[in-house]
């Protein structure tokens, strides 16, 4: 059988378990355990109802009007959901996330799913021909991208307490010249950098290199970092609808740069695909950046679950990180994380367990509802004596 040697060395992404077998509660994947605003449940209702033509049509090849609701969306919140304040149908960001310009919508490039975005900026912007820089502990499909394109990778080790090493981090970016990637915060460990810390890192890094920080998880606590792009020619934002716009089944994912980046990574989705965004998804993207009240408060109420949850973890003797994000990073001294999470499967849970050498005692535990975590407190009751 004829096959390329690209295909041949592909290392495909593991995504977290998805069973057939039965149901279970899943909290495993990072999504968010609430469904979309009630609005956006009518938007794409209607849409289908009343304009039913249009699904035997070519979408807006530019998604116009959803960069334009997504840029508005970011400037009413500041870039972080759970702090932002609520006055009836307004919302303001809190003073802390105000972002110092007003975004366009020529600074956003949407995508199908931030997994796409992720491509072509990968595309766009490494190269094979000089080593990218990426925390070794980090999202586990930067290296299948790597790998996908040919382009080389250094994975700088994480710190003792399991925070980025900023510092070997610039060190090895400055001899390898191919640019810095990372999810802030982080994942899987759920630690992120403050806003001053990645703009003292850009300012150390050569302008002519490509900075990507990957926000798919600042709405539940982070700093965003799109103040900065203000002052950063070379700064891309990654950022995703799945987490607290509860839009993983939506394939939504958009970045924020300035308008010459996102001319460029539009002209990689041109080269592959000129519709990546269907009708619907960008009719339910529309309505969501619109009802922000509820994802404010959808994001407040999985940022106080967690911390209630991490202070459980306490109780119980786990080590477990300081979370930012919707999910905790854990390990118990008295039982193994593959065992752990087999225990919560057979109680109709699932966590997430990674075989991966160095965080292999960890489990990573999405959080849900109030009434989920308390049912998974009970199990952890049970089985952790």
């Amino acid at each position: 059988m004829l096959i390329s040697n690209r295909v041949k060395n592909l290392n495909p992404y593991v995504p977290g378990e998805q069973p057939k077998d039965r149901v279970y509660i899943k909290l495993n994947a990072n999504e968010n355990p609430y469904a979309p605003s009630p609005k956006v449940q009518k938007a794409v209702m209607d849409f289908v109802q009343n304009h039913p033509e249009k699904l035997g049509l070519y979408p807006d090849p530019d998604s116009l009007e959803l960069h334009a609701a997504i840029a508005d969306m970011l400037n009413k919140c500041g870039g972080v959901l759970c702090r932002a304040q609520v006055n009836g149908d307004e919302v303001q960001p809190a003073p802390e996330d105000k972002i110092p310009f007003t975004v366009t919508p020529d600074m956003i490039y949407t995508g199908n799913g931030s997994d796409e975005v992720l491509s072509f900026v990968f595309y766009a912007f490494f190269d094979s021909s000089a080593k990218f820089v990426m925390p070794q502990f980090t999202y586990s499909f930067y290296p299948v991208y790597a790998g996908f394109y040919n382009i080389p990778m250094d994975q700088v080790p994480l710190k003792e307490d399991w925070s980025l090493d900023v510092d070997e981090m610039l060190s090895r970016a400055g001899r390898n010249g191919g640019g810095i990637i990372f999810a802030n915060p982080n994942a899987p460990t759920s630690l992120g950098l403050t806003r001053e810390q990645v703009r003292q890192m850009i300012k150390k890094a050569s302008p002519d290199e490509i900075f990507i920080v990957d926000e798919a998880y600042v709405d539940f606590g982070g700093e965003s970092c799109i103040p900065l792009l203000a002052e950063f020619k070379n700064l891309v934002i990654v950022r995703t609808f799945s987490k607290s716009l509860c839009g993983a089944g939506q394939r939504l994912g958009y970045i924020v740069a300035n308008p010459e980046l996102v001319n460029i990574v539009t002209t990689v989705k041109n080269s592959v695909n000129h519709f990546p965004l269907d009708a619907v998804a960008q009719v339910s993207g529309t309505a969501a950046c619109r009802d922000l009240p509820y994802y404010v408060e959808t994001s407040r109420k999985v940022a106080e679950t967690r911390d209630d949850f991490y202070n459980f973890l306490k109780e119980k003797g786990f080590y477990v990180l300081k979370s930012q994000t919707n999910f905790l990073f854990a390990r118990h001294p008295s039982i193994a994380g593959d065992e752990l999470y087999k225990s919560v499967k057979e109680h109709g849970y699932l966590i997430r367990h990674f075989n991966t050498p160095g965080i292999e005692e960890f489990v990573r535990i999405t959080v849900g509802t109030a009434e989920q975590m308390s049912g998974l407190k009970k199990i952890f009751e049970e089985i952790i004596q």
